[in-house]
């Protein structure tokens, strides 16, 4: 597996951490009462965005296709799918068993994203272990003819 590819899944694991840091950051603020844990996984954030977009080598890295397409596969396990199944339970929830108020929905949102996340992660060993299978299969290249 090509180096790029490595650090593509590195990338968007790291940026689904990130991110998942921000939404949970939002659910204790919500509990505490304070926004300081959100200020500060915002601040955390910003600081992430504006080295990647002002160090030329890590703007170039981040460009690549192989990157773009982990992120994007990274967003659709922490955002897209648990937003709908955390709206979809919470509504559930909400008609079944008690009603539930909006930190309790983002408590919901956080837990699906997490969930979404590991899965992820194990999606991405497991490829890796399905490209480790397959090269040690394949038979050594020879190349004197």
């Amino acid at each position: 597996m090509p180096k790029v590819r490595h650090y593509a899944d590195l990338v968007a694991i790291l940026a689904g951490l990130m991110w998942l840091l921000v939404f949970w950051s939002v659910s204790i603020s919500a509990h505490i009462g304070s926004i300081e844990p959100t200020l500060a996984a915002l601040l955390a954030l910003g600081s992430v965005i504006l080295v990647s977009f002002m160090h030329r080598p890590v703007r170039i890295m981040l460009s690549r296709y192989h990157v773009r397409k982990r992120r994007t596969e990274m967003w659709m396990h922490i955002l897209a799918l648990p937003l709908t199944l955390a709206f979809l339970l919470a509504i559930i929830i909400d008609h079944l068993i008690t009603p539930i108020n909006g930190t309790h929905k983002m408590l919901l949102f956080n837990i699906m994203a997490t969930a979404g996340w590991l899965v992820f992660i194990v999606t991405l060993l497991v490829k890796l272990a399905a490209h480790h299978l397959s090269e040690r299969r394949k038979p050594p290249h020879n190349s004197s003819q």
